[in-house]
C-alpha cells in the first residue's frame, strides 16, 4: 500500500458509478480508505445498498462504506430511476442480500478526518453530486490545503445537457454544492464533463471484449436499460461512461486533454438551474479554479477499462 494513491471515492451508485467502483477496485492502484454515498441518481440507502453489492461482487468488501448526506444542502432530492432503474443499478444484482454494511460515521466527517490524516496525499473522486464534499468543506475549510486532488464527474460547458436543455445530472441535483465546492478554492480540480463523458460509448463489442465471465455478464446486465435509454435518444446501443472516465483520471491523467478556466455554477435561474458555465475567454476576470477536461482519448480509455477488467 506505500506506494499506492490514497483515495476517497464518493457516488450515488446508480449504473455508471458501479462500473467506476469496479474499474477502481479491480486496478490495484489505490489505497481504497474508503467509499462515502451521498443522495443522487438513488436515495443515499439505495446507493449505499449498491456499493456493498457491487464490493462483495469483486470480494472487496473490506473496503469502508460511509453513508453521506441524504438530501441536497437546500433542495428536495431529484432521482434519475428512468436511466438507472428503481433500484439505481438497472436491476442487476436484485436477489442479492450483501452481508457487509456501512460502516459507522458521516461521509463529510470521514473525508475530512482522512484528509487531515494524510495530508496532500489524499485524491477524492466524486461521481455524484457534490453534497458530502461540501458540507466538509463548510465545517472544515482548511481542508482544501491538505486534499493532494479533487477529481469530480459534473456538467458540460460546451454541449447540451441530460437532465434539461443545459445542465447535467450531477450539478442540476445540487447546484449549491457544486458552487461551494468550486468556489472554495482547490489548488487541484478537475472537472470531468458531458464534454469528454459522452466521447466514451460502452457498446455491445466492448462489453463482449470483457473476458471475466461474472463482470461480463454483470455490466451487460445493469447497464441494459441504461443503452436502451441511450437508444431512444440517440439512436445507438451504447451508453456513456460518465463515471468510470473520473475514476481511470485518478489512474492516468494522459486519457485527457485539460486546460484551465474559470468555472461556475448557476443556482437562481427559472430555466439553467445547475448549468455550469465556463468564462472561456476569461471575461470575468477571476482566478482560474478548475481544470476543464475538453478532450479524451476514447480507445485508450476502453483500453485501461476492459484490461482491468480482464486483469
Amino acid at each position: 500500500m506505500a506506494n499506492k494513491k490514497k483515495l476517497i471515492l464518493d457516488v450515488d451508485t446508480g449504473i455508471d458509478d458501479a462500473i467506476g467502483i469496479l474499474l477502481a477496485v479491480k486496478s490495484q492502484q489505490f489505497d481504497m480508505l474508503g467509499m462515502t454515498t451521498v443522495c443522487g441518481n438513488v436515495s443515499v440507502d439505495a446507493a449505499t445498498l449498491n456499493t456493498c453489492k457491487v464490493l462483495e461482487l469483486v470480494e472487496a468488501d473490506d473496503i469502508p462504506v460511509i453513508k453521506g448526506s441524504a438530501t441536497p444542502l437546500l433542495r428536495a432530492p431529484h432521482y434519475e430511476h428512468r436511466v438507472h432503474g428503481e433500484d439505481g443499478i438497472g436491476g442487476a444484482l436484485k436477489d442479492v442480500e450483501p452481508k457487509k454494511t456501512a460502516d459507522a460515521g458521516f461521509a463529510p466527517d470521514f473525508i475530512i478526518d482522512q484528509v487531515m490524516q494524510y495530508s496532500k496525499q489524499v485524491t477524492l473522486v466524486l461521481t455524484g453530486p457534490l453534497t458530502n464534499l461540501a458540507l466538509a468543506v463548510k465545517k472544515c475549510p482548511e481542508l482544501i490545503h491538505h486534499v493532494k486532488e479533487v477529481i469530480f464527474m459534473g456538467g458540460v460547458v460546451q454541449g447540451q445537457g441530460n437532465v434539461t436543455p443545459v445542465a447535467e445530472f450531477n450539478t442540476y441535483a445540487d447546484p449549491e454544492a457544486a458552487k461551494l465546492v468550486l468556489d472554495a478554492g482547490f489548488p487541484t480540480l478537475t472537472q470531468v464533463g458531458l464534454d469528454v463523458t459522452r466521447k466514451v460509448l460502452l457498446t455491445d463489442e466492448r462489453i463482449d471484449a470483457i473476458q471475466n465471465e461474472t463482470l461480463a455478464h454483470y455490466i451487460r446486465e445493469s447497464t441494459s436499460i441504461y443503452r436502451q435509454r441511450y437508444f431512444e435518444r440517440n439512436g445507438l446501443w451504447a451508453c456513456a461512461m460518465h463515471d468510470p472516465l473520473a475514476v481511470s483520471l485518478a489512474i492516468d491523467k494522459q486519457l485527457v486533454s485539460t486546460q484551465a478556466f474559470h468555472v461556475d455554477v448557476e443556482t437562481k435561474s427559472e430555466f439553467c438551474d445547475g448549468q455550469m458555465i465556463c468564462d472561456f475567454q476569461h471575461q470575468w476576470k477571476k482566478e482560474r479554479n478548475v481544470q476543464v477536461c475538453t478532450d479524451v482519448d476514447a480507445d485508450a480509455f476502453f483500453d485501461l477499462l476492459i484490461n482491468t477488467m480482464n486483469a
